[in-house]
């Protein structure tokens, strides 16, 4: 076993090397009083910074409207990392030592000399490096995107060109709230900067098993070889969530779980599952490939929504022995609501490698678990020798890609059952995030502000993804528009869904397969 281990560290391949060097910055967080920064953006770059990942020297800047000290903002955000960070209890030696970093600067967005006051801060600092080389992280609403990229240009903070030193900006989901309000948002924000400087956040792609897909594929010869029409029947990617909506009801009554959900998270991963090698792996031109991939997606006109597209809208019901309330009553809901809390898709894409073959998509709120997966269902054995005899109950193989939780790739096939009788059933080989490299699995912010802060945009979506994406969806949306929802169209709460996305699976032979757990069985 330990020359096993050996010939594993001996054949480790690293290429950190490609990745680009981090260069001392300033990194300005706007909305910094809000959720985000608590939550997600403060505690994962004290953890970029305790592992000495951050560069050095690096300087905190949060903006935001109301009046703070810095000291006073300190001890909010060390309050938050007690509750949201990875590691507990915090080391007060290395938060000590990281909050010297972090600032405040108070100031309305539409104020133009609060980014004055911004300027003037930067540039007390003695390195060039933090005055000029600068990440704005908008944590804002993306209505005020377009306002705050102007402000901060006519600053002097943000220029198009420049040699010597850099600047960038992240923006947060949603990016715009169709093809139209994207294209808007695209052009405002390019105004005042080039395309290569605008990051778009996508936090999906910051998970460990979602950057793997590409690794999974195009580093094993074995499998690369049956990824294709010829081998594949169907494709399952199921994202799916426990909890309901909350106390996000007035966001959620606007973007339903198609803009939520599937406009982003799911056509990316959808993306890299279906997407050709690119010719590097360069950030351009893995973007591209998947770029081709969104492009090959066939569209639906309105009149071919309710064969491929199904909508559903959670009722009363119970998880886990609580009972949850319907949807029309979570708080900030229109009582006659007809927003979809699921949706499931019927994708075909139209290419060589894809042609004829079915990718359904799953997405929703108070489901039985929380789950993300992406399943490849291979073709059937012909109907000969054990197939002949088992007909439908010799299943066919699977490779299941476990995003969370329990992160790992399955691989099911069939054996036979040990004993005097000949019996075949489905058995399953495991790879386990944890259990094979027992190392934890970083937050996908720390990795994406790492990717943002070195300039590497690869996990970050470029425009014309976000518009090749808003064309599959919007036609979807135009077909439900003002459809009252029908019966077949609720699901209780704590089931998988409306019946309606059964139907449409079966009109083709096929059914829901659970996420994988201890006995991933068919959808009963």
């Amino acid at each position: 076993m330990q020359e096993l281990d050996q010939l594993d560290q001996i054949l480790t391949c690293r290429l950190d090397s490609r990745r680009k060097a981090t260069e001392p910055c300033s990194i300005v967080i706007f909305g910094a009083s809000g959720d985000l920064t608590s939550r997600k953006l403060i505690p994962a770059l004290y953890h970029l910074y305790i592992e000495k990942q951050l560069p050095s020297p690096v300087r905190i800047i949060g903006f935001a409207r109301r009046e703070k000290t810095n000291e006073a903002w300190r001890e909010e955000l060390k309050e938050a990392l007690k509750k949201f960070s990875r590691t507990k209890p915090i080391d007060e030696a290395k938060w000590t030592e990281f909050s010297a970093n972090v600032e405040y600067c108070q100031g309305e967005f539409s104020d133009p000399t609060a980014y004055k006051k911004l300027e003037a801060q930067l540039g007390s600092y003695g390195n060039p490096q933090l005055r000029n080389n600068l990440l704005f992280y908008l944590s804002t609403s993306p209505s005020q995107f377009a306002e705050v990229v102007e402000h901060i240009h006519n600053a002097g903070l943000l220029k198009k060109t420049g040699e010597q030193f850099w600047q960038r900006i992240v923006v947060e989901k949603p990016f715009g709230t169709d093809l139209k309000s994207a294209l808007k948002l695209n052009g405002e924000l390019t105004r005042f900067a080039h395309e290569k400087q605008i990051y778009r956040i996508d936090h999906y792609l910051g998970k460990e098993t979602v950057q793997n897909i590409l690794m999974f594929r195009f580093s094993n010869a074995i499998f690369e070889q049956l990824w294709n029409r010829h081998a594949v029947d169907h494709v399952q990617i199921t994202v799916s969530e426990k909890l309901g909506v909350g106390g996000r009801g007035g966001y959620y009554e606007e973007a339903g779980a198609i803009r939520d959900m599937v406009q982003n998270h799911l056509l990316q991963v959808l993306a890299l599952v279906g997407m050709e090698p690119p010719v590097s792996l360069e950030a351009e031109a893995i973007r591209d490939e998947k770029v081709k991939l969104l492009k090959s997606i066939r569209q639906l006109d309105p009149s071919q929504v309710a064969g491929n597209a199904v909508r559903g809208q959670y009722s009363a019901g119970s998880i886990d022995g609580q009972a949850r309330i319907a949807y029309r009553q979570e708080e900030k809901v229109n009582p006659t609501s007809t927003t979809e809390t699921y949706v499931a898709l019927k994708v075909m894409i139209d290419n060589w490698r894809w042609a004829g073959v079915p990718f359904y998509l799953r997405t929703g709120k108070s489901l039985p678990m929380s789950a993300s997966e992406v399943r490849v269902q291979f073709k059937p054995t012909p109907n000969v020798l054990f197939a002949a005899q088992c007909g439908p109950k010799l299943d066919a193989n699977a490779i299941t890609l476990r995003l969370q939780p329990n992160e790992g790739i399955f691989l099911r096939f069939n054996g036979k059952v040990p004993g005097n009788t000949t019996e075949i059933r489905p058995v399953r080989m495991h790879f386990d995030y944890d259990s094979e490299f027992g190392a934890y699995t970083p937050e996908a912010y720390e990795r994406l502000l790492l990717e943002a802060i070195a300039g590497d945009a690869t996990l970050f979506i470029r425009r014309d993804e976000v518009e090749a994406a808003w064309g599959i969806i919007d036609p979807i949306r135009a077909g439900w528009a003002n459809q009252p929802l029908t019966e077949k169209e609720f699901y209780a709460a704590g089931s998988w869904g409306p019946v309606l996305a059964d139907e449409m699976l079966a009109q083709r032979g096929h059914a829901w397969r659970l996420p994988h757990s201890t006995t991933p069985e068919i959808r009963p």
